[in-house]
């Protein structure tokens, strides 16, 4: 149900421990997983393994060695199999494997022109930096226009492993065979997308004591984790979520915020914002309470614009020790220190303001940057983007959010996130975990209903969502009706 994710120094670590025990042996168990994937693949494609045409990318590192290992296997079963030096000298051991096996190893200058049935990058590992150098750059190219799959060995070459980074050329795998555990670029984007799909090879590595630098969710996570209602409880039981939400010149924020926080199951809503935005709030929701009250969690910021008692609003909140989702606007007003278990969700922009850096550097290390935003502030951070993450001010691991489809990417999705946000915070949820399952939530909701459609009617389609995630837990657990 969790995805765990290590960091390059720790996974070196724990491989080293293994590489003193058993030596050369840990490489070939690498590559017999890489291998067994790799026939599984060829027959999917051409229906056997003996004829096919398997091209190796070698670099100079161990992923190189796990390749040539995974080749020379291949060519034993009548595979017809050339390796390729792309970068460095090609593992000794494995190129004589796959020499005594049939293959052949070439450089790049010597690569024949011809159709490949499948391809295994084993150019670089861990250690690698994003992008690729020209000429293997061409070569990564020239497959993906030919439509040649390729498996990779733990990681495409190319993606930066600790933050999923690439540069402006880099392998994309239709499956990636990694051993022991996941790596962060496995998680996040773009890294995410160039891994395809991932199979995780036992090759005897302990990571049982290791601590994890990104923790994810699957869909069975994600239904175990919701908290649903008990049999006997009431709306305060369940939580209330008090929204100052919207604008004159942004009403809409207000409700979609507000539809967020009601169809995410808050016990009750409380709209405290301005005239404009909560007639529309009247009219499409009549279970919302305007008047002020007792509320568990609140919810600011989402399309204030200018806002001369932001800050106030915000201290007073702070005052009563109730704990609250920051949003867009709000942001602008928070005091110097917040405690964790208020919940921040800017996009990329919006952080790189609060750090005081440039866009670009959170959106090329988002892992760091939301990190450095918990730290900053000492709130919780839900940066918002295409992998959405999680970090709070303990230095523990970042929370990741199940992705979803690329529709989500549009006015007013985040506005309907804060109102999820604010029914779990006031559900008793701590802050990381909130923004971990609302994000999850409404990207597992636009996933099972793709397509262009607006944040809105994502927001009434929550509850069906919801419906089917406890379907999901009760048949995990073992529970039935």
């Amino acid at each position: 149900m969790e995805q765990r994710a290590y960091s390059t120094a720790t996974v070196r670590e724990v491989e080293q421990v293994e590489i003193d025990r058993v030596g050369l042996a840990l490489m070939r168990r690498a590559a017999a997983g890489v291998a067994a994937v790799a026939r599984r693949e060829l027959i999917k494609i051409r229906g056997r393994v003996y004829g096919a045409r398997v091209l190796i990318l070698v670099g100079g590192g161990n992923n190189g060695g796990d390749a040539l290992y995974a080749g020379a296997s291949l060519a034993r079963r009548g595979a017809r199999v050339l390796a390729v030096s792309c970068l460095g000298t090609p593992h000794p051991e494995g190129r004589a494997a796959l020499e005594q096996a049939g293959g052949r190893v070439v450089g790049l200058a010597e690569l024949p022109d011809q159709n490949w049935d499948l391809a295994i990058d084993g150019i670089l590992g861990i250690g690698g930096r994003p992008g690729l150098p020209e000429p293997v750059a061409a070569l990564a190219g020239s497959l993906a226009g030919q439509g040649v799959p390729v498996i990779a060995v733990d990681l495409p070459s190319g993606v930066a492993s600790d933050t999923g980074a690439v540069g402006d050329q880099w392998i994309r795998a239709r499956r990636t065979v990694t051993f022991g555990a996941r790596k962060p670029c496995h998680l996040v984007e773009p890294g995410r997308s160039a891994t395809g799909e991932l199979t995780m090879i036992d090759i005897g590595l302990d990571f049982t004591s290791a601590r994890p630098d990104l923790i994810g969710l699957d869909v069975a996570g994600l239904a175990a984790r919701w908290p649903y209602p008990g049999r006997q409880v009431d709306k305060y039981a369940r939580g209330v979520v008090g929204l100052d939400t919207g604008s004159d010149s942004y009403p809409g924020a207000g409700l979609l915020s507000t539809l967020g926080a009601v169809h995410s199951g808050a016990g009750m809503v409380r709209f405290l914002g301005p005239d404009h935005p909560t007639s529309l709030v009247v009219a499409e929701l009549p279970n919302v309470v305007l008047a002020p009250g007792r509320v568990q969690a609140h919810v600011f910021g989402c399309g204030w614009g200018d806002r001369p008692d932001g800050a106030r609003l915000i201290k007073d909140a702070l005052d009563a020790g109730t704990p609250a989702v920051v949003d867009a606007d709000g942001l602008r007003y928070l005091p110097d220190r917040l405690p964790s278990s208020w919940l921040l969700t800017p996009h990329a922009g919006e952080l790189a303001r609060l750090l005081g850096r440039d866009r670009s550097e959170v959106e090329a290390n988002p892992i760091a940057a939301v990190r450095a935003g918990a730290e900053r502030t000492g709130a919780t951070v839900l940066l918002k983007g295409a992998t959405q993450l999680v970090a709070s001010p303990d230095t523990g691991p970042v929370w990741v959010a199940l992705p979803g489809p690329s529709w989500t990417a549009q006015a007013g999705s985040g506005d309907v996130l804060a109102g999820i946000c604010g029914t779990l915070l006031a559900a008793g949820q701590p802050a990381f975990r909130a923004g971990q399952l609302a994000a999850s939530l409404q990207a597992y909701a636009a996933a099972r209903h793709p397509g262009p459609r607006p944040p809105q009617d994502l927001a009434r389609m929550l509850p069906e969502t919801i419906a089917e995630l406890a379907g999901l837990a009760r048949i995990g657990d073992g529970r039935s009706g």
